[in-house]
């Protein structure tokens, strides 16, 4: 069992095992029962206590060195029920609240039924914030069998640098296999990435989620354009259940939720923390090897998960709470995110200059009908509440104000709303933003397939082709 345990005194854990048996788990699993003082010899037998311990997966520990010696004392025992509080009143509360109180009370208030989410990247934070509290902690991941050997390594040097054993929770062979022989290795390319990470993430993790009342997480508010930037730090889980069953059952903390990235990393440095070698090859976020590559400069951490896909949607399913019931009853057949069907936001727009042509639908069904211009034309199709088409802004107007009298129009397009369908079917949209050249002598424009979206590398592009 991956139960981390850290202080400061001089003492050791000894464990007993036993089974439980849960309507919410066809498996047993072991708990912690037993422990012994080394200092003063004497045992004491927890058994006997009501204690709702129970592991997210049920594997032994390497060996005694493997556990600190400075814990002597139980994590803070649990009653059947979790306590009627007001969690959104907690969370205002502690809106302003370090990272490191708010690990300290979620790790206080559910003991050992409470495990820190760790997916291999900067989240290792956690990991170092529930250290410096002195309290006992745990930690599980969810292994997807395609993520990056470096995470894996990554995992060993965690366990050994903190003297842990993270729990490891796997996919169903079953499903996989049902999977990859129906739709081969690579389905999610062409439709989508939410049912490879439902098979792969989403449900080995409702597993584990039965066997805790509370979970810790990496969210940060900064981390994912419309999605998480309205993370509390601490919530009840809008999407999964905990041990009780039911609605309200399972807790939420996200003690980062107000941090900014580069606070975390400059965290990480400081605490001399391990880190995924990942990091240093210019990935940012990180999931499994063929969803996950390395972001510009300039491009925001999540455009280098599931690219081929709209920036709205960029979730993999373990955070599907944090979409808005709106945008969740607008997403297409293939997981890809859809604006509200009026096309309204309140996000204000984009790309505003006066050398920028903004383009209303009849105006690039004209341009696109059109098969010899009188100039070219590059077109951006855009959303202004894509935190990528955002990041390119500045990049973009620049170009705009470059080109102005050169002989190349330089545009803007929003396509989302009720303009992406026709933008999907008709002008190849794929993901925020999609970058279109209109050559002078051809209907058909053409794609900028690059990431570089920086002046130099669109200009690039354009002498290409003009």
């Amino acid at each position: 069992m991956a139960f981390a345990v850290t202080s400061s005194s001089s003492t050791a854990i000894s464990g007993s095992s036993f089974s439980r048996s849960s309507s919410s788990s066809d498996f047993k699993v072991p708990k912690i029962g037993l422990f012994r003082l080394v200092d003063r010899h004497a045992t004491v037998n927890l058994s006997q206590k009501r204690c709702a311990v129970k592991p997210v997966n049920a594997e032994p520990k390497r060996n005694d060195s493997m556990v600190p010696l400075a814990a002597t004392i139980a994590a803070p025992e649990v009653s059947e029920k979790l306590e009627a509080e007001d969690y959104e009143q907690l969370a205002k509360e502690l809106e302003n609240a370090s990272p490191l109180e708010i690990m300290d009370k979620a790790l206080e208030k559910f003991g050992n039924d409470i495990a820190i989410a760790f997916s291999g990247a900067e989240d290792v934070a956690l990991i170092e914030y529930a250290k410096l509290t002195g309290k006992p902690f745990r930690v599980f991941s969810l292994d997807t069998g395609r993520l990056n050997p470096e995470t894996y390594r990554f995992f060993d040097e965690v366990e050994k640098h903190y003297g842990i054993r993270i729990e490891y929770m796997f996919p169903d062979a079953v499903e996989v296999q049902a999977l990859v022989r129906s739709k081969g290795l690579f389905s999610f390319y062409e439709d989508g990435h939410q049912e490879c990470c439902r098979v792969r993430k989403v449900r080995p993790l409702r597993r584990a989620l039965r066997g805790l009342r509370a979970w810790i997480t990496g969210q940060r508010k900064d981390q994912s354009p419309g999605t998480r930037s309205e993370v509390p730090v601490v919530q009840v889980d809008p999407v999964f259940e905990g041990l009780d069953g039911g609605v309200g059952s399972l807790v939420k903390w996200n003690p980062v939720a107000n941090v900014d990235g580069k606070d975390i990393w400059n965290f990480l440095r400081a605490m001399n923390v391990p880190i995924n070698s990942l990091h240093s090859q210019g990935y940012v976020s990180i999931g499994c090897e063929p969803c996950t590559r390395p972001v510009l400069p300039g491009q925001h951490e999540r455009e280098g998960r599931w690219w081929w896909e709209d920036a709205k949607a960029k979730e993999c399913g373990l955070h599907k709470g944090n979409l808005k019931q709106d945008t969740t009853a607008q997403l297409n057949g293939n997981g890809n995110g859809a604006a509200l069907s009026d096309g309204s936001a309140t996000q204000s727009d984009i790309f505003n200059i006066q050398s920028l042509v903004t383009l209303s639908r009849a105006g690039i069904e004209n341009l696109a009908r059109l098969e010899n211009r009188k100039e070219p034309w590059l077109v951006v199709l855009y959303a202004p509440w894509c935190r990528f088409c955002q990041a390119m802004e500045d990049s973009y107007v620049e170009l705009a104000e470059k080109l102005a009298g050169s002989g190349v129009k330089v545009a803007k397009f929003r396509a989302d709303g009720e303009q992406k369908e026709y933008a999907q079917r008709e002008l190849q949209l794929g993901s925020f933003p999609t970058i279109l050249f209109f050559p002078k002598h051809s209907s058909k424009p053409i794609k900028y397939a690059s990431e570089k979206r920086d002046v130099d590398s669109l200009m690039a592009f354009i002498n290409a082709l003009r």
